[in-house]
């Protein structure tokens, strides 16, 4: 019977911590006030727990603004942001590498430009010395929790196994094995669009929305994912939001798919840097070259782009009905160069109306999202269970 109860005692104290740390996690900084409204619990209760949270060195207290009120002000609870997570974004340019803490903070972000399609060798050996150039950033850290990875493809994310990425012409890559046994660290895998989507959800423009269509455009392809009254669409064996490949141009330019005329062959970031005399560019250096150039050709290619763009999003309107479009990569580029043209190609196209309460946003986390989503591959277990931070190993980079 004691052992029993203990039992029970244990699940419900674990339970606490993780609805805590997830609170300061995802919202940031908050009072202990504020905490104990959140969650129903009572003052000393929340006390407890920041106080455990503390000790396991995944949060900490400062002291509030100064406010003209009465009485003692509650401290404020942060997320250890010194609780970090090693971030892989591999691409058919470049192998991105971030060091992304608790809270969604970047610490470092490195893009590594590649001369070919790398492999998942050379991804592996890429992340593996960029980490090792991060030594003064990983000495200031509390503890490197893991490795996560977005992976333009279909992955297998409860194994880490890359199915396929045709556009890295990766077939049944074990990724998250390479990646933990390169790096020291317990690795996962996932879709790079899906975490696109996590990351815009908690962090950036999807913010307390339900239903979201979010598309992710890069040198791969394009890529979405969708949330469904707060819930985010898997599909049976778990890989729906393959939203590139819906035709926007019949009989258009054949696909890898098979098809021809998919959004993503048709919207598609080679066009843009074929007419501005670039190899490679992250979106950064996209919009930067764009505002250089003024050529005609340009300005045609990107109204094209943005047309077929709006027919891609007016379908997804009528089919998910969702209240907010996010676009991540050179797709909230393209949308930024004019202003209102999507809103109302889609508002003017969608059934019934649908498409004029539709709110479409550039994605709020820039060159940083997809690190920002795979490393809550990683803190995911952490914030569901926070008291088994001691357990975690640390970088074996010798």
């Amino acid at each position: 019977m004691s052992t029993g109860t203990s039992s029970g005692t244990e699940s419900i104290r674990a339970q606490n911590l993780s609805r805590i740390l997830t609170l300061v996690h995802r919202r940031g900084p908050l009072s202990r006030a504020e905490l104990t409204r959140l969650c129903g619990f009572n003052r000393s209760t929340v006390g407890a727990l920041v106080a455990e949270l503390g000790e396991l060195g995944l949060a900490y207290e400062t002291d509030p603004p100064a406010l003209k009120r009465v009485g003692r002000p509650s401290p404020l609870v942060h997320a250890n942001e010194r609780v970090a997570a090693i971030a892989v974004h591999p691409d058919v340019d470049a192998v991105t590498v971030g060091l992304i803490g608790l809270g969604g903070t970047v610490h470092r972000r490195v893009r590594y430009d590649a001369g070919s399609l790398p492999t998942v060798a050379e991804t592996v050996n890429i992340s593996r010395a960029v980490v090792e150039g991060m030594q003064t950033e990983l000495a200031g850290m509390t503890r490197v929790a893991g490795v996560g990875a977005a992976v333009p493809g279909l992955v297998n994310s409860t194994i880490g196994t890359v199915l396929l990425a045709p556009h890295l012409k990766w077939f049944d890559e074990p990724l998250a094995a390479a990646l933990s046994a390169g790096l020291g660290l317990p690795a996962r895998a996932a879709n790079d669009a899906n975490l696109g989507s996590l990351a815009e959800s908690l962090f950036g423009a999807a913010v307390g929305a339900s239903d979201v269509v979010y598309l992710n455009g890069s040198a791969s392809g394009i890529g979405g994912g969708a949330m469904v009254g707060g819930v985010p669409l898997r599909g049976a064996s778990g890989y729906a939001g393959e939203l590139g490949h819906t035709v926007v141009t019949p009989g258009g330019t054949p696909c890898h798919c098979g098809r021809s005329g998919c959004l993503e062959t048709e919207v598609s970031l080679g066009r843009l840097l074929a007419i501005l005399g670039l190899e490679h560019a992250d979106q950064d250096q996209l919009e930067a070259a764009i505002v250089r150039d003024s050529s005609p050709a340009l300005s045609a290619e990107t109204h094209r782009q943005l047309d077929l763009l709006a027919v891609a999003l007016t379908n997804f309107v009528n089919i998910f009905n969702p209240g907010t479009i996010v676009l991540g990569g050179f797709l909230g580029v393209l949308h930024s160069l004019a202003p209102g043209r999507l809103e109302a190609a889609v508002a003017d196209g969608a059934i019934g109306g649908l498409g004029s309460g539709v709110t479409i946003s550039r994605a709020a986390l820039g060159t940083e999202l997809l690190l920002v989503g795979a490393a809550e591959l990683v803190f995911a277990g952490l914030l569901a269970d926070p008291a088994s931070v001691g357990a975690l190993p640390q970088p074996v980079l010798n």
